[in-house]
Formats: structure tokens, sequence, C-alpha cells
């Protein structure tokens, strides 16, 4: 019998349908592309735009790992098992049904097929704007790393133009993943990984039309003309992502889609610099629904009706962190002394900057390695110690002046122009002046600072930044011992990349790799905790707080049904509705 996806919350009351739901924040998307996009802003609209192999229902409680972190189908028919044929007895190989009927706006409209889906794939490593969590797939999928290494090098050198890059995927195999029939998929893998439905269920499995050839990856020209299955269309995109409109999907159907719904006539998302009271205000006068690119807290106290029950957080992110450009050229390239990155570590008054956060209202806690709480592999582990956490500025000016900089040093930080971000950075600022280092500020919005300063290494390479202050929420919770230090760890200096730091140690990967290839669960842990300490030993970051994966809790008077998408932070814009609508 197939699976079928777990209930959504009980909605209270009668769906309203219609009207145009108002989103308004400081931020924008950093990509578009499935391809591409990889942060929890683009997801926010991406789950309006876009279907996966396998997704995570709404939720109004995400303190239940078993209901809330359980991929279900989307546009798969059902979740495969060894029972059902769907995973080989030898656990390597996923076949993979899609449902029937799932349409794209393209004219005339036509199905979702396999073979989509497998151009979704090809399409990951592309080297304008690729895939920020690559080796999720190229240490599972067999022939994914080898379908990657030939496509960078085939453009080497070459301009990536779009007709060149199709013809690469249209002449290039994945060894390991093929289209059966037109609703069949095969995955075959490296080895049995416990946690592919989860990979699946990441937003690099939406599929692609064959439209897409035509279109450099994420450009204007692509997002201008992007196509959906899902139950929302792209209306409009202005210069910059200042303003978006996304309208409903007429060639949408309910019965295809168990996972959204499609209750508003409208999504309307415009970028402002308003402070988070004044953004308050509006939504209790109806004026704004939702806040966009932040998750919006009462900074006051809770209205009636008007903060989503029950409060509750997944687990917990690296966030922020501190991360060094181990590829730039600057001051003598002091960001590659590891003397430097210690004395910057010891400086960190990691309390003062959870101070700051306690405004959002959210658990945090100091942290001293990589892996966060309440991710397989964290475990109390403090390398670089500081009573109380406050920091050590005569240990950290004693490795300044070891490295040789002990008349001081001047850093470029990348900075993001958003409140909260920028009273963080000035707490590090202020950190670091008592050692002798001086940070040269460059100013980015949310877009531009993950969507093309820290995630392209050329940027690094040419200096753009040395030092940033990022945040990495796990793309899962429960069984996800990769999902921290893959992305952030493993080597990968590609575009997209979320190694921002170009941080690459043959060690570390090797240790990666068993970690991945170990069927115990204990020493699989014990594995990763390795990981954690051996790069806690290069310091290619700086982690400062666990700080806990926040959802949405504020929304707009006229909102109805607010529950909650998890893995991303936000309110599901497809399952909720407005009332009065007008």
């Amino acid at each position: 019998m197939a699976s079928t996806a777990p209930e959504t919350t009980a909605r209270p009351g009668a769906p309203g349908y219609g009207g145009t739901l108002r989103l308004r924040g400081p931020g924008g998307v950093d990509h578009i592309d499935t391809a591409s996009a990889y942060y929890a802003t683009s997801a926010q609209i991406l789950r309006a735009l876009s279907r996966h192999l396998f997704a995570y229902p709404a939720q109004d409680d995400l303190s239940a790992p078993g209901a809330a972190f359980t991929p279900a189908p989307d546009l798969a028919a059902e979740i495969p098992t060894v029972d059902n044929g769907g995973i080989s007895a030898d656990l390597r190989t996923y076949t993979i049904r899609l449902r029937e009927g799932v349409r794209w706006d393209s004219a005339p409209p036509r199905e979702v097929t396999a073979h989509d889906v497998v151009r979704g794939f090809k399409r990951l490593p592309n080297p304008v704007s690729g895939a920020g969590a690559l080796p999720y797939f190229t240490s599972t999928i067999e022939g994914m790393r080898e379908y990657c290494d030939a496509y960078r090098d085939a453009f080497a050198g070459a301009e990536p133009t779009a007709a060149a890059m199709a013809a690469f995927q249209n002449s290039h195999d994945i060894a390991g993943l093929r289209a059966v029939d037109d609703l069949t998929l095969e995955f075959r893998l490296k080895g049995p990984a416990n946690d592919f439905l989860n990979i699946l269920a990441t937003g690099f499995t939406a599929p692609a039309p064959v439209e897409y050839d035509a279109h450099i990856p994420d450009s204007m020209d692509f997002r201008r003309r992007t196509l959906s299955c899902a139950p929302y269309r792209l209306a409009h995109y202005s210069d910059g992502g200042m303003e978006i409109l996304l309208e409903r999907n007429p060639v949408w159907r309910q019965e295809t889609d168990p996972i959204r719904g499609q209750y508003v006539e409208r999504i309307e998302i415009k970028v402002t610099d308003l402070p988070v009271p004044e953004m308050e205000r509006l939504m209790d006068e109806g004026e704004v629904d939702l806040a966009w690119s932040y998750t919006a807290v009462s900074w006051d106290r809770p209205k009636p009706g008007q903060e989503a029950p029950p409060r509750s957080y997944p687990g917990f992110a690296i966030n922020p962190y501190l991360v060094f450009n181990l590829r730039s050229p600057n001051s003598g390239r002091a960001t590659s002394d590891l003397r430097v990155r210690k004395a910057i570590a010891y400086a960190i008054d990691k309390v003062a900057i959870g101070e700051i956060l306690d405004a959002l209202d959210a658990p945090n806690l100091p942290l001293h390695s990589v892996i966060p709480a309440g991710s397989i592999g964290h475990r109390e582990y403090n390398p670089y110690p500081t009573t109380g956490d406050r920091g050590d500025p005569a240990k950290a000016r004693e490795l300044l002046a070891e490295a040789g900089y002990g008349d001081g040093l001047t850093l470029i930080a990348a900075v993001r122009k958003i409140g909260i971000h920028l009273k963080v950075m000035e707490c590090v600022a202020a950190s670091l002046a008592e050692i002798g280092v001086t940070l040269d500020w460059r100013h980015y919005t949310q877009a531009e600072y993950y969507g093309s300063a820290l995630s392209d290494p050329e940027a690094g390479r040419a200096g753009a930044w040395d030092i940033a202050e990022p945040g990495f929420t796990p793309d899962w919770f429960g069984n996800n011992g990769r999902v921290i230090v893959q992305p952030l760890l493993q080597s990968n200096d590609v575009p997209g990349t979320t190694n921002y730091g170009g941080y690459s140690n043959p060690e570390v990967d090797a240790l990666i790799e068993r970690a991945l290839q170990e069927p115990d669960p204990a020493r699989a842990e014990e594995l990763w905790h390795q990981v954690d300490v051996r790069a806690m030993e290069d310091l290619p970051l700086v982690p400062i707080l666990s700080f806990a994966a926040m959802t949405s809790r504020y929304h707009g008077s006229r909102v109805r049904n607010p529950v909650h998408v998890p893995q991303i932070e936000f309110f599901d814009i497809t399952n909720l509705w407005l009332d009065p609508a007008s």
C-alpha cells in the first residue's frame, strides 16, 4: 500500500480564498533558481514556486521531531521501502515513481517527468551559480562526483554560455541516476545512506523543464522566465528583486499536491528597511501580513490572535559564527595565519553577542566548536577557552604579536545591512579593537551577502572580504550527522559554495567520508565529533552561539492558519489564508 503524506495541522474554521498576502522586510532572495537557492529567505517563496521529490508538511508544533522532520512524498507518489520494492535489499538502489498529473505552466501546459528531475540534478554543478550543498549528492550518488568534476573541467577558462552548459548537460550522464520511463527514477548509491530521503527533500531536487536550457542559471532572464509546477507562479520580478509578485498557477491541481494549498490570490513581496517595531505596528494595523526574510517577534507582548502557538524550536543553528576568507591576499595573507585566527577566537566576547540576540526571545548559548547543540556529533568541547566566554584580550594580543601584527591589523569585513547583524558586527568590532584589529566594513544586502559575496570563490581570491558573520541552520534535524560539516567544512571551491572561506583539509575530508560510510550510529557519532575536533585545530571559522532555529511567531491581524514549514523557519505561505481577504 502506498505511503501517504502526514496530515497537516487541523485548519481552524472554513478556509478563506482570495486576497493579496503582503510581505515586507529588509532582505532579498539569494537565488530563484532551485539549482542555486539555499537560504531560508529564498525557500520562503520557493515553497510556493517549486516542488521536490519529498518535502516536509506544514506543522503548528515543531517540537515533535518524528512528525515534523519526516520527509513525505511530494513529486514522488510514495515513500520507497524495501517492502514495496522502492529500495533494493542491499539498500543501494532507490526506485521512485512520480505522481501523475503534475504540470508545468508552460505553453501549452505539460506533465512534469522523470527527465525533468534528471535535468535538475545535471544543472546542480553549473559554473555560474551552482548548488551550495553539492557534497550531499557527490558523496551518495554513483558517478555524481565524476560528473561534477567533468563539468568543472569542461568550463575551466571557457565562457559558460547557456548553450554551452546545456550542451554539456545533454551529452553527459550521471552514472547513478536515470529516468527509467517518464514517471520513474532510479538512483544507485555508492553505499547505504539512511538519510537519503532527507537529501531528496532538499530544494535541490526540484525538476527543471527543458526551457531552462536557454538561460544562464539564475540570471535575470532566467528569473523572469521561471516556470512553475507548484501552486503559484512568478508574475513579476523587479531589477534587484526589490519587488516580487506571485500569482496563482492556473494549471496546479490540489489533488496532485498533498503538501501545499492555494488560498490567497497573490503574494506580494517588497524590500524595506523599516525597523522591526515599525513593521510590527504595520502588522497590527493590517497593512502588512508577514515579515519578509526575518522571523518577526513581538517586541512588546504577544497580541491575541497574532502570535502563532506554540512557541517551539526545532533545534539549534550555528548562528552567528565568524568565517575567515582563507583565500584572501590582504594584509600579507593575514587570515591564512593560524595565529591570527586564534587571536580573533580568543578576543570575541560571545556572551555580549548572545545578549544582543536575546532581543529575539529565543534560546542561545555560547558555542565552542562547529557542530551546534542538538545535531549529531555535538559534544561540549572548548579548544580556545576564555573566562566566562567573555574573551581574553591579553592572549589574543600575544598571538597577534607572534604572527608579526603587534602594531595592528586591518581586515575587510563583509556586513549585512540589517539591524541585528549590524549590531552583532559592531560587537565583534569592539572586541577586535581591544587587540588592535580594525575592521574595514563592506556593506551588502541579504541577497548580495549570501548570493554573491560569500559564495563566490573568485570574490574571495580577489580579497573582497577577510572576515564575515554568517549563520547556518541544519538542513534537517534528527538523523543529521552530515548537515553541518559537509556544507561548511568539506572541500568545495565552486560558485555557490557554503564553505565560504575555501577551507580544505584532506584529513578532514577523509574523516567525513569515513563517517558517511559508517553503519553503526555510535561509531558514526564519534567520527562526526572527530571531524569537529580536527577542524577546530585549523580554525577556519569561530563558532559563537548555538542559537535556536527560530520559527516565525508574529503575523498580521488578518492571517489565519499560520502553520510552519519545518527546516526553513518561516510560515508556510501556501497554507494560510486571509480574513478579511480584501
